[in-house]
């Protein structure tokens, strides 16, 4: 069978968003496609933790599509989802499988943990739920499988199964590259929702995004600190010149953190940000980059 890219959506997005569907049937002209929510977002269970233990609900979808036959698998994920691909290839690449890097055991937050995110996050420790909403297939996406968090996933699997959710790939899309980033207007209207009670509130009605209370502990490794831990995995990072949540320094550092030999950096004119704002020609482009190195 041939490979399959996850697609891990941005903070507020869900597998039925419009973007994110739109993004999807792009990417499903290359290959097959596996979309899900992130926990706390559409109809999935649990709350989120903005982007710490997301990195269980990537990892559980990537195994599902090796599980349906799919051998090779790249993860593409936006904003909140870009820092938890980036993560998600630190503690799942080759050297964790073999206890060099930064995954202590399965399901552990090893270390200082690691985390990522498009803000401060709401910390560790959200249910895990039944599991995350997803789909699979060409262009859209078949169901996680029922009953079974992530996070059980990781406790049974062990080392085998954290080699089963290892990406082959990996694209981060308007990723930041640090916590607490509050130097743009939309950055401190995330904040507010993630750190208020009346943005909690606000997210889970208004955006159908349900966010844990409680604070990182630990703080989760940054998504900069994250990035030399992925190679040899060929990592492309891409971004917009006119991102309004995140300037430029965010993919440069990034980039500069990374292994060259196994990095690319897309500085893209006229882009703004995540899933939203990708057009039909980047998402092209990103798809043929990932399956060329497959």
């Amino acid at each position: 069978m041939g490979p399959a890219i996850v697609v891990a959506h941005g903070f507020t997005g869900a597998l039925e968003r419009p973007a994110l569907r739109r993004a999807a049937a792009v990417l499903g002209r290359h290959a097959a496609v596996v979309t899900f929510s992130f926990r706390g977002h559409g109809r999935s269970g649990g709350r989120s933790t903005v982007g710490d233990r997301e990195v269980l609900d990537l990892a559980a979808a990537v195994r599902w599509a090796r599980r349906l036959g799919h051998r090779r698998v790249v993860t593409v994920g936006f904003s909140m989802g870009g820092s938890v691909v980036l993560r998600h290839a630190a503690l799942y690449g080759a050297d964790a499988d073999r206890g060099a890097g930064p995954g202590a055991g399965p399901g552990a937050e090893p270390g200082a943990g690691s985390g990522a995110g498009s803000g401060p996050g709401a910390g560790p420790g959200a249910e895990p739920g039944p599991g995350p909403e997803a789909e699979s297939g060409p262009g859209s996406g078949a169901a996680s499988e029922p009953g079974t968090g992530p996070g059980a996933l990781e406790a049974k699997g062990g080392a085998g199964a954290r080699e089963a959710a290892h990406a082959d790939a990996v694209v981060a899309v308007s990723a930041p590259a640090r916590w607490y980033y509050r130097g743009t207007a939309p950055m401190r209207r995330v904040h507010w929702a993630i750190t208020r009670p009346a943005g909690r509130l606000v997210s889970r009605y208004g955006l159908r995004t349900r966010i844990d209370s409680r604070g990182w502990d630990p703080e989760p490794l940054s998504p900069v600190a994250a990035a030399p831990l992925i190679a040899p995995t060929p990592l492309l990072i891409v971004h917009g010149d006119r991102d309004p949540y995140f300037p430029l320094d965010h993919p440069r550092t990034l980039a500069e953190a990374a292994d060259p030999s196994s990095t690319e950096l897309w500085i893209e004119p006229g882009f703004g940000h995540a899933e939203n704002a990708a057009d039909a020609a980047l998402l092209d482009r990103i798809a043929a980059w990932a399956t060329a190195r497959l």
